[in-house]
């Protein structure tokens, strides 16, 4: 009898305390008991009070996310090594939701998705967390695409120029260069006042590193986060890396800096969700991609935006990068993301084998809102270089044939040629846009037409000398109404007498 008065009172005192607000019933500890682990999902029976997308507590550290809800079990994304744990073993709420510490001291440093220090220059102290899912700005916190993001690749910056707070998406096949054009636009934000994030998924080791030294090597760890998502980590921790690097941007970008981030790449972050969707057992769609496949991807590149002043304006720049076979741009996972971004950088095998570095093919590349940032001088020169582009192309094909030529005809062919040849450039060799603007105009008004092609680079070191000693040059290019004709004028003639004097 006494034993039952007792609990009683325990029970009494208890519901007491819970009038009081003293204990929140939401807070109590809710468990369940592993049915089943494979491949990175587990299966879990208990918790039915678990929301979408909390974090779930496994034995030994590790972390899931509930993504299915069924009715008696909850399907979870494990976000570490899966192991040690069996059937029978139990787990918890947390009663949050999937966060990574952001931190400015990040900058230098190599990441999990986590935020886990992968390098060895010891632990980063953070006291903010951002939600690794988060919102995309609405529509009023934006403002216009008005500012260039200069990749320093001449091709890139005349012909699909990127603004800041946009997203361009970088497409082609394996071993074309995209990768190479995502780490030349970060080493050329050295001096910019741009941070720069760099999230591989899924990407080789050796590759991770390879490119972790090229940063180094140019100094632009410095003002970089180098985000890796290995794989050999569960399917999960590739899902979550964008979002993660997402996050990462935004809190700078709402402490008012620009951020760009290279997305490396979203083929095999499509991969992965398809691979944790048919272990969850979800409808397969389209080459077996679940039927959301569309929206992981819309609203991750919905947060790439430019904020107004009011809010901070600082811009996030995003470069996703995808992988095509066989120069397929009508793949699934290909025109999803050509319908979500701002224009897109084709990289085409054809144009790599024969030597034309970077492979951009202009036909197929287009920035949509780009065109708007470019510097007005680069604006003049680069108007009618597309077309004029196309149609020596064009010309090439018909000339290809044997057909006997106009002096004219052959005339727009050798230009055409040496316009190729500029828009060639080294691998990690980004040029300053006054030097870009510099080599275009030389090589557009034909001042490279008595230039041997083989020596087509000797020529734009010329320029690029020019360029660097004549500051009335340079003050002109940054001019709100671009360069004057005079200032132009002045400028060709330098370059024509250097060049006549070498090869005339």
């Amino acid at each position: 009898m006494g034993n039952m008065i007792n609990e009683l009172t325990i029970t009494q005192n208890t519901f007491d305390k819970i009038l009081d607000g003293e204990i929140n019933l939401n807070k109590i500890e809710e468990s369940g008991t592993i049915i089943s682990v494979d491949s990175g999902i587990a299966v879990i029976k208990g918790l039915n009070r678990v929301k979408n997308e909390e974090l779930i507590s496994f034995p030994g550290d590790i972390k899931g996310i509930s993504y299915n809800l069924d009715s008696d079990s909850v399907g979870v994304i494990l976000l570490g090594n899966y192991d040690h744990l069996q059937s029978g073993d139990k787990v918890s709420r947390t009663y949050e939701v999937a966060k990574i510490p952001v931190s400015e001291k990040f900058l230098g440093r190599i990441i999990t998705p986590l935020g886990e220090i992968l390098d060895e220059k010891g632990e980063v102290p953070s006291k903010e967390y951002y939600p690794i899912e988060r919102k995309a700005p609405p529509i009023m916190h934006r403002a216009p695409v008005v500012r260039p993001l200069q990749t320093g690749i001449k091709v890139i910056d005349s012909v699909v120029p990127v603004g800041k707070g946009q997203r361009e998406l970088i497409l082609g096949d394996r071993q074309t260069g995209k990768t190479a054009i995502g780490i030349d636009t970060i080493i050329n934000q050295k001096d910019k006042n741009v941070i720069c994030i760099y999230c591989s998924i899924g990407q080789q080791a050796s590759s991770v590193a390879k490119v972790i030294e090229t940063l180094r090597k140019h100094n632009a760890l410095d003002y970089s986060v180098v985000m890796v998502a290995d794989p050999d980590d569960p399917p999960g921790v590739s899902y979550l890396a964008p979002y993660s690097a997402a996050s990462l941007a935004e809190f700078f970008m709402e402490k008012g800096e620009d951020v760009l981030v290279i997305y490396d790449d979203l083929t095999k972050h499509a991969r992965s969700y398809r691979e944790i969707s048919l272990l969850l057992e979800r409808p397969p769609g389209r080459e077996a991609y679940p039927g959301d496949i569309f929206f992981i991807h819309s609203k991750l590149l919905e947060r790439s935006t430019q904020l107004r002043n009011e809010f901070g304006g600082g811009s996030f720049t995003a470069l996703p990068i995808i992988e095509t076979q066989g120069e397929n741009l009508s793949a699934y996972i290909a025109t999803n993301l050509i319908s979500i971004t701002d224009g897109q950088i084709y990289l085409s095998p054809k144009l790599f084998q024969k030597g034309n570095m970077p492979a951009v093919k202009i036909g197929d590349s287009v920035s949509r809102v780009g065109g708007k940032t470019q510097l007005p001088s680069y604006r003049k020169v680069t108007n009618d270089l597309k077309l004029t582009y196309s149609q020596f192309e064009e010309l090439e094909a018909f000339a290809s044939f044997g057909t006997r030529l106009d002096e004219s005809t052959q005339k727009a062919l050798d230009r055409g040629r040496r316009i190729r040849g500029v828009l060639n450039q080294r691998e990690n060799s980004p040029l300053d846009v006054t030097e870009q603007i510099g080599i275009l105009l030389a090589v557009t008004t034909g001042a490279f037409d008595i230039v041997p092609l083989e020596e087509i680079e000797k020529a734009e070191e010329l320029v690029i000398n020019i360029v660097k000693n004549d500051e009335t040059y340079q003050e002109g290019i940054y001019s709100e109404k671009g360069i004057s004709e005079e200032k132009k004028e002045d400028f060709l003639n330098k370059v024509k007498e250097a060049i006549n004097k070498k090869w005339g």
